[in-house]
This record gives C-alpha cells, structure tokens and sequence, in this order.
C-alpha cells in the first residue's frame, strides 16, 4: 500500500471527523441538556445518550455520499447491528478496509456542555475478526467544541508520517496550522499525571496504585504542597489531546486490568475504539504501552478491553514504567 494511499485516508478521516463536529453542533442548538442526556440504548458496553445518535446518523449519511467507492470498506463503531460497509450491498469480505470510530468520545461531558468531545477514527486493512489497532495506518481526531469555545483543533496521521494539526474558528471557519507539543519534562513533579478513575467502580484499588507510585517516585509529603496534579478528561481522545499539547506528562487507564482483579465484568472500560487514535500519539512522540509491557492490542470490535500507559516522552516512561511495574504485580496478583 502506497503512501499516497494512507495519506488519502487520512484526508478522508479528517473530512469525516467533521462533518460529524458539525453535525453535533447544529443538532444541539436550541435543544437543552436534559434531552441530551437522556438515554437512548446500550451498545459496545457503554450506555448511548440521546446527543450520540446525533454523531451516529452524521457518520452513516457521510459515508453514503461521501466515501469514494475505490476504499471499499467496513466501519465498526457503537450502535451498529451486523455488518456495515459502504458502498452499501458489500459484505465484510468484499472489503479493502476496516475503520472502526467512535463518533463522540467524551459523550458525558459534551451533553452537559462541560467540556470538549471528540470525534475519532482509525483504519487499516481488513482481515476480518483478526484486525487489530496495530495495524491502523491512518488516523484522525476532531474536537466537538463546548457553546462557550470558538477554537475547535483536529490531529491526523498515516503511519511512519507526520501529524498534521488544524485549528478552526467554529464561529468563522478560519483555520491556521497547529503543532503537536509534549511535554519535554524530565520529571513528574509540578506537572498533570494520573490514572483513569473516572467511575466508583474500582477507584480504590486504583487510588491505591497510583499513590504508591507517587510516593515512591516523589515522595509524598515531601513539599509544603502537593506536586503531582490530577485531571480526569472523561475520555480518551481528550486525554490524548492533553498529552499532544503538552498539557499532562502522564495518563493511565488500568481498568481493565482493575476489574478483572476485582472480579467485575459490567463496568465501562476502555475500548478499541476508544483508543483508535493513538497512532497520533505514537506520531507525535508520546509513548503509548501496555501497563505490563508491549503494545497494547486489541482487535477492531467495540467489546475488547484496553489497558494503555501514555508518557510525554520516554525520560518520563523510563522514570514511572519499571516502578509501576513493580506495583502491579503487587496489587493485581
């Protein structure tokens, strides 16, 4: 496969990315949070909010009239029942590609106007049940602003590319150029680095995790204030912006890990499609891993679990990994 190639699926993913921000902006005008927020189903292990269907309605009419027919393909994402592909009439087997997508990541704190959304894609070749987020080869990620933003910013990447950054003014359409940046830190203290506990299910053990970690690379109480700062972005795209702009040094999500030591099998985690973007973080220089080790695979469905570690940079991955290490096999033996 050609670069050219990729990079005519990235221009797709971001073209698709979009036009689902801007279907979700229009569609929630005039429309208050309580209808939002109302649930409206259950699909891919996350429960789907009214202001989702919004994004899922924009994603099928965009590849209907939109996708050319030369990338036959099959899209994954929450909400579907059986196979989608496009040109529509294909079967999954008749496809050239696979691209899984999560039309709003951050469903929770859009509907409620509290902070930024995003929209996230990634593709790569079929090969039916056993494509895997490692064999993702383009990818795309688009901010669905609050009402009170004017600044909507969107990364894209093909794999062994560069990551190309965009900022637009939703209120005029301007856009100028904008560059990943993270941090350069060569430590955690007076930084943003935490571990995802968004939810009460596992935060304890979590809790517990994470505050060994600090005191044994810091020292807890070892400052008249605290050094280490915690933000919990409820969702993954939005972590992953913090740590291309330079924000956070540092994001975890064990949940996965966290539940199965706890013998929990209902709580939400992290899921392929969830995490479809990374390929953006790996092509801006954040190190993107498995809590144990390796890369962390999953294949392109909306029900596998992801346990991922994201580092600014591999000073600070080389700093936190062989302790964090260490403490897993303590906690989740």
């Amino acid at each position: 496969m050609s670069e050219v190639t990729h990079e005519a699926l990235r221009d797709l993913l971001c073209q698709l990315g979009l036009a689902c921000r801007n279907a979700v902006l229009a569609g929630r005008r005039g429309v208050d949070f309580v209808t939002l927020a109302r649930v409206d189903g259950q699909g891919g292990g996350d429960t789907i909010y009214a202001v989702d269907r919004i994004g899922e309605g924009a994603i099928l009419e965009w590849f209907r009239t939109q996708w050319p027919k030369c990338f036959p393909v099959q899209i994954v994402m929450e909400g579907l029942v059986g196979e989608t592909c496009f040109p529509e009439g294909l079967q999954a087997a008749e496809t050239d590609w696979k691209c899984i997508i999560d039309p709003i990541d951050g469903t929770r704190g859009i509907m409620y106007d509290k902070r930024s959304a995003w929209s996230l894609s990634g593709i790569a070749p079929q090969s039916g049940s056993d494509t895997m987020l490692s064999q993702i080869v383009a990818a795309a990620m688009t901010e669905i602003p609050t009402t009170r933003q004017w600044r909507a910013d969107q990364f894209s990447t093909t794999r062994g590319g560069g990551v190309v950054g965009a900022s637009e003014d939703v209120r005029s359409g301007g856009t100028i150029s904008i560059d990943p940046a993270p941090s350069q830190a060569n430590g955690f203290a007076h930084g943003f680095a935490s571990l995802v506990k968004f939810f009460p299910e596992g935060r304890t053990l979590t809790a517990q995790i994470e505050e060994r970690l600090w005191d044994e690379l810091i020292g807890l109480n070892s400052s008249p204030s605290p050094v280490i700062f915690d933000d919990q972005y409820i969702c993954t795209g939005g972590q992953f912006y913090e740590l291309i702009s330079g924000h956070d040094r540092m994001v975890g999500d064990l949940r996965p890990l966290i539940f199965r030591t706890l013998d929990l099998e209902t709580s939400l985690v992290c899921h392929p499609y969830d995490c479809c973007s990374a390929l953006v973080l790996q092509q801006s220089g954040v190190v993107f891993e498995h809590p144990l080790g390796g890369f962390p695979d999953a294949p392109l469905d909306t029900e596998s679990g992801v346990s991922w570690m994201a580092y600014a940079n591999e000073t600070l991955a080389a700093q936190a990994r062989p302790v964090l290490s260490r403490i897993l096999e303590q906690f989740l033996a």
